[in-house]
């Protein structure tokens, strides 16, 4: 991949808000050696703003023993990947997904039981704090998968006969990801993402498309499978089961993990789908009924897609 690493190295190195960065140094002392590489991503990414908004962190870590020590947690962590976390730091507040170093790379490739990791690595990211250099180029190598893996899914669902430019294809495999997973999102949110930073899509999708092609190329013919529509479809009505059934059984870790995880929703909710959802008391004795009973109503009501 000699094109498309270097590309995910300069994006990972742009510089961000001083607030980000120093946030992020300190999600990572909470940790300790097992720290290896924080990450910044989403809506706050692409927009700047930061103040009265839920930043995005991923925490990489060299192992969860190493950053839990004997605990359930790590146990949690390594059975259900990730575990999340709320955060707080001068006066901004963001949610922390921890994952090793290990479960990263592996959740980049197309192997992984959900799209949820390598479908926000396609997108950008900061690198914002690592250990070492060796951190670095970890987490370059594991990203590079990301998009490789978003376009081997979304190749064979473009149609052998249609016609269609590199912005067509990011738009595809966004709107194929954003259907794997039950998100508090509009129905044109996965086309919002490659419009907000069009040119950006643009020079990554030829580096994609070599970086697939180097990869084949040194494959063994004997080896090489070119997956049809027929195969390809078929793992995306797994990953969407897949997707759905994960985010319940992450919500229900997150009861345990995540203090006010059921506001956090209900905010998510609200902000992408325009809805005014209140959480009710006993939803807040009771987190995980609570979370339960109302994702099934939003999704009925077409909130979640």
């Amino acid at each position: 991949m000699s094109e498309l690493k270097p590309l995910i190295a300069q994006e990972l190195a742009q510089p961000v808000d001083p607030r980000v960065a120093a946030f992020a140094a300190s999600i990572a002392d909470q940790y300790g050696e097992a720290s290896r590489a924080v990450l910044f991503y989403g809506s706050c990414l692409r927009t700047t703003e930061l103040d009265g908004q839920m930043l995005d962190f991923y925490l990489i870590v060299s192992s969860y023993e190493a950053a839990y020590g004997k605990s359930w947690l790590a146990g949690a962590n390594r059975r259900l990947p990730p575990n999340v976390f709320p955060a707080e730091h001068d006066g901004l507040v963001a949610k922390v997904a921890v994952l090793s170093e290990q479960d990263f790379y592996r959740l980049n490739r197309v192997g992984a039981s959900a799209v949820s990791v390598w479908a926000r690595f396609a997108q950008p990211a900061r690198l914002v704090w690592q250990a070492d250099a060796a951190a670095q180029a970890q987490a370059v190598e594991a990203i590079a998968g990301a998009p490789v893996t978003l376009f081997d899914m979304t190749f064979p669902m473009m149609g052998v006969d249609t016609q269609y430019t590199i912005l067509d294809l990011w738009k595809r495999g966004f709107e194929l990801t954003y259907g794997a997973e039950l998100r508090a999102e509009r129905n044109d949110r996965s086309g919002s993402v490659v419009d907000a930073d069009p040119e950006r899509y643009a020079r990554f999708g030829p580096a994609v498309v070599a970086a697939i092609a180097e990869r084949d190329k040194k494959r063994d013919k004997t080896l090489k499978i070119v997956a049809s529509r027929d195969a390809v479809e078929k793992r995306w009505r797994q990953l969407r089961r897949n997707g759905k059934i994960l985010t319940l059984a992450r919500l229900a870790k997150a009861s345990a993990t995540y203090a006010g995880g059921i506001d956090y929703l209900a905010w998510k909710i609200n902000r992408h789908a325009g809805t005014d959802y209140v959480i009710r008391p006993w939803q807040r004795k009771w987190p995980i009924l609570g979370a339960l009973v109302m994702l099934p109503r939003l999704i009925m009501g077409g909130a979640i897609k």
